[in-house]
């Protein structure tokens, strides 16, 4: 996409989560699927060692964009088969592409320390998911997205981690490869590259720090 080639950007982005967020940690997991690429990455710059600890149900769906919680429980709770002895006694780096309503991370983390994992250290291949997507990706409104009303703090309170980290909106750029200004990271940062009736437009925000510029 855009001439760049996704594996390689995601392997790019889990090493700058491994850059940005060291952990003291024997064993780097993905959440499958979207998180394997991210771990891939974070294994290499770390040097930890890479091992499936969950096992997906491919008859799932994506449980962020159902629309009642309880689905989403259940889903989760169907979604995901641990590999005990895989986790048993490890301090894991669980690696995910996001975080959205935290519904899934809870779930995930609370079902590899029933298996026996020592320390769980969260860390997501996006920044914070602080506004909506209008532009295509049918995602939660702003008051059902954790880290819109949440610090990082917080989250990772909510989600039993014993750490969390995001990479930055820097490393996600250089990992990609293509200027901010032509990404569209209005989820991100709730300023978006079109005019939306309510929301900041990257545009505007412009002509604004412009304006003020011309004032000082």
């Amino acid at each position: 996409m855009d001439g760049r080639l996704i594996y390689d950007v995601r392997v790019n982005i889990g090493a700058h989560l491994a850059k940005e967020h060291p952990a003291n940690a024997d064993t780097v997991t993905p959440i499958p699927d979207s998180g394997i690429t991210l771990a891939v990455g974070y294994h290499q710059r770390s040097g930890i060692s890479y091992r499936e600890c969950l096992m997906k149900n491919r008859y799932i769906g994506r449980t962020f964009i159902m629309p009642d919680q309880s689905m989403r429980e259940t889903a989760v709770r169907l979604k995901m088969n641990t590999i005990r002895p895989n986790i048993e006694g490890h301090k894991l780096v669980l690696v995910d592409d996001s975080i959205v309503r935290g519904t899934t991370s809870r779930r995930i983390v609370n079902m590899v320390r029933k298996a026996g994992a020592k320390e769980v250290h969260v860390r997501i291949g996006s920044p914070p998911i602080l506004a909506p997507c209008y532009l295509g990706i049918d995602m939660a409104s702003r008051e059902e997205l954790i880290a819109a009303y949440k610090t990082v703090a917080g989250v990772e309170a909510v989600i039993n981690a014993d750490s969390l980290g995001y990479v930055s909106h820097k490393g996600l750029v250089e990992a990609v490869g293509i200027p901010k200004e032509n990404l569209c990271m209005g989820c991100l940062t709730g300023i978006y590259p079109v005019e939306i009736p309510g929301e900041k437009c990257m545009a505007t925000q412009t002509k604004l720090s412009e304006y003020l510029g011309l004032l000082d």
